[in-house]
């Protein structure tokens, strides 16, 4: 079974097709998929959506294009939203200086306010980083100096700086339909050469990043099996080692997540 580890199924390209998407997943071998927060205010929609679904788990946080929207929310809510039994992570929170539509200030307090979560549950933080390697680089050193936390640098495109200092912390990278574009050769390089097996995760972020052969389309959570494909090739296994692989890592990250993926994999067996 493959995991979609990030998707966006409440977003308008997404949320009115969200059977047939599960539908669609399941006969791509895509057995579970985590929709993540982007707005904590939008906590209730996320929720919704994983108890109306057994395939779907969520997560809780503010993404840095919208720190200015959401700059005060504190730990302790983060904390407390996060104890839903679907709820299996902190984030997606990070640092965006491609877009700043946040200014950067407010978005490395929010960043620091999800690790202190992320540190308080033990939950792992989903982490967005575009264009803020150095910066990230240091706030993770920082903050990880002040206790551990676990993680993954999502929709990994960053540097190969970035990717050797989140492995030395023990994070994961996760890939998204990315890996699969003509030009990511360095991309496939890092995946290949820097970053462990047992740290390698796949997602599409759906609706967007839609890998090769669906370039340009719509993306959704039966397409993460595509980059799966790409990964598999680029290290050197078969596609069912890739989803053995990522699945198993996926576990190991998202302890909170094991039963309602072990459920499935019962169901299948049977």
């Amino acid at each position: 079974m493959l995991i979609d580890s990030h998707c966006h199924l409440d977003f308008p390209d997404l949320a009115p097709r969200v059977p047939d998407l599960i539908a669609r997943a399941a006969a791509s071998g895509v057995g579970r998929m985590v929709t993540i927060s982007t707005h904590v205010s939008r906590y209730e929609t996320y929720r919704a959506i994983a108890e109306a679904h057994p395939e779907v788990l969520f997560t809780v946080g503010t993404h840095p294009h919208n720190a200015g929207e959401e700059p005060d929310v504190p730990a302790s809510e983060l904390e407390a939203l996060s104890r839903h039994p679907r709820c299996i992570a902190i984030g997606e929170a990070g640092l965006d200086f491609h877009y700043d539509r946040a200014p950067r200030d407010v978005q490395e307090r929010v960043f620091r306010t999800h690790i202190a979560a992320a540190r308080a549950t033990g939950l792992p933080l989903v982490i967005h980083a575009r264009e803020a390697d150095e910066v990230m680089i240091r706030v993770l050193q920082e903050e990880h100096g002040r206790g551990r936390f676990d993680a993954v640098l999502h929709c990994f495109s960053s540097t190969e700086a970035l990717a050797r200092a989140g492995i030395e912390l023990g994070f994961y990278l996760s890939f998204s339909g990315i890996l699969t574009f003509r030009g990511s050769t360095e991309l496939r390089r890092i995946a290949a050469e820097i970053a462990p097996r047992e740290r390698l995760l796949v997602e599409t972020d759906a609706p967007y990043l839609a890998p090769v052969p669906h370039r340009g389309r719509t993306n959704e959570p039966a397409y993460v099996a595509e980059t799966a494909k790409v990964l598999a090739e680029t290290i050197g296994v078969t596609p069912a080692e890739a989803a053995a692989l990522t699945t198993a890592n996926f576990l190991r990250l998202f302890t909170k997540a094991r039963p309602f993926v072990e459920a499935a994999a019962a169901r299948s067996a049977a």
